[in-house]
């Protein structure tokens, strides 16, 4: 089996005329969790996308999984964003967002009762309970909100699992739970996960990979244990924005 599950080689994004990633290449290794951290305008959210095959881009990005190498199959990778959407005038409930993804019938037809079965099973995985499920999306918490986005990417058990900065918005105390969470989802699925932050602080202690990103290129990929606040001086200019809680 290939150690990597995404091989990235010399990849360049330009966007409104702007180069933002600039021949990056990388290796992301398989059932392993690799933070991607950098200071905003580096190319992170951009690097995301690129895998998500939502913008054009030059150079290669292999997928190791599945049966077609060349592109994600929706089924194998998961996603999950900064924060919901949420129209104001098209209110739904957590359980309405989950069954508009997980069947293809209309909702106002009714669940199947698999279906059913299987929300409870997705929200327990993420530690909320059943009583979620019927809660306007706008009444919930930041942190609830980004648990049943979790649900949702996890189903069917992808095996690649992109965040981009999943916990901002939610204090500290819930920003760890949350990854304890993604933590518990890769040691006991083995699932991939990619997830973009400007906090090593935060996620150091859940991660195996750190990459640090600056002007759309890699300065540095190895254990967050070899990422020294120097280091991140050299990278960045400044570690502080690296090292600090965005919530205190």
């Amino acid at each position: 089996m290939i150690a990597s599950l995404v091989s990235v080689r010399n990849l360049r994004v330009e966007l409104g005329g702007n180069e933002i990633l600039r021949g990056l290449s990388c290796e992301l290794a398989r059932g392993k969790i690799t933070a991607v951290l950098g200071l905003n305008g580096s190319g992170k959210t951009t690097l995301l996308r690129a895998l998500l095959k939502e913008i054009p881009y030059t150079g290669a990005i292999q997928f190791h999984c599945g049966h077609d190498h060349s592109k994600p199959n929706p089924r194998h990778v998961g996603y999950v964003p900064q924060k919901l959407r949420i129209e104001s005038n098209m209110p739904l409930t957590v359980r309405d967002l989950l069954g508009i993804a997980m069947q293809r019938r209309p909702i106002f037809l009714g669940l199947r009762s698999e279906v059913k079965q299987q929300m409870k099973v997705m929200l327990e995985g993420v530690g909320a309970t059943e009583s979620l499920l019927d809660r306007p999306l706008e009444k919930i918490s930041g942190g609830e909100q980004q648990r049943v986005l979790l649900a949702l990417a996890m189903w069917p058990e992808p095996e690649l699992l992109l965040l981009d900065e999943p916990a901002s918005g939610i204090d500290v105390q819930g920003q760890e739970q949350f990854y304890d969470i993604i933590s518990r989802l890769n040691r006991e699925r083995g699932t991939t996960v990619v997830l973009v932050s400007h906090d090593l602080s935060t996620v150091g202690a859940h991660v195996h990979q750190v990459m640090c990103m600056k002007d759309g290129l890699i300065h540095f990929q190895g254990p967050p244990r070899e990422i020294t606040a120097e280091a991140l001086q050299q990278i960045f200019g400044t570690a502080r924005h690296l090292f600090v809680h965005s919530h205190q």
